[in-house]
């Protein structure tokens, strides 16, 4: 598959967006070293941007993005995609509704994904975010769509866009890139809250029709029409 010329303007844009978010997921500390990764589907075609693998954060620019189809082959870039691009793109394959993904090694909810354990909702935050407890999806190794198929697995019925897969680590899902890393951002501050609760004694669940309440306010009311509702010091 090639990149004809009535994309490349999209192809740029998408590179310029997915580099930048990069820099957020150091921002808010969810990767270290050269982990985690973020990725964009190219709408309208077989194809999504990806971060190279083993990049340096410090040093990542727009034109070290790649370009891959949605089996994982390389299309368009000098670099070696992301070891989890075979993931990515089974997602992508069976997600039509999905515009981005996000992985991070992120040490609360990677923490939950050690004990294979979901994160319940006992927040009015997870309710509004993930509309009911975090799953955790399979173990699998890294290389093949064993991933992408825990993933789909996992969230298929679920209104979560956020995994955690066993031993491994979150993966989030969005429309967009940037709705993929806002999740990212959320699961590892409502696992980081949810641990320290846990300190305390066994915080109780919410109700499932207030869970379904505030998750269909934030959704659909919160915020303003037509506005982004985040900013990079309150994505909330």
């Amino acid at each position: 598959m090639s990149i004809t010329s009535d994309v490349t303007r999209t192809i740029a844009d998408l590179r310029d967006e997915v580099c930048a978010l990069h820099s957020q997921l150091t921002h808010y500390e969810l990767v270290i070293w050269t982990a985690g990764n973020v990725s964009a589907r190219v709408p309208g075609r077989e194809l999504m941007v990806i971060k190279p693998s083993g990049a340096d954060y410090a040093s990542l620019t727009a034109e070290d993005m790649v370009v891959c189809d949605l089996h994982g082959n390389l299309v368009d870039g000098a670099l070696n995609p992301s070891s989890d691009t075979a993931a990515h793109a089974y997602v992508y394959r069976h997600m039509p509704e999905v515009g981005g993904v996000v992985h991070t090694h992120s040490t609360y909810a990677t923490a939950w994904a050690a004990r294979g354990e979901p994160i319940p909702c006992v927040l009015t935050m997870i309710a509004d975010e993930f509309g009911g407890e975090i799953p955790v999806g399979p173990f699998a190794l890294i290389g093949d769509d064993s991933i992408g198929r825990g993933i789909v697995e996992a969230l298929r019925g679920s209104r979560s866009p956020a995994v955690l897969m066993r031993n491994h680590g979150p993966f989030t899902i969005g429309r967009t890139a940037r709705d993929a890393v806002k999740a990212a951002v959320m699961v590892e501050d409502v696992a980081r809250t949810v641990h320290i609760s846990r300190q305390l004694g066994i915080p109780p669940s919410l109700d499932a029709a207030d869970v379904t309440a505030l998750f269909e306010r934030y959704q659909n009311v919160y915020g303003q029409p037509g506005h982004l509702e985040e900013t990079q010091e309150n994505p909330r």
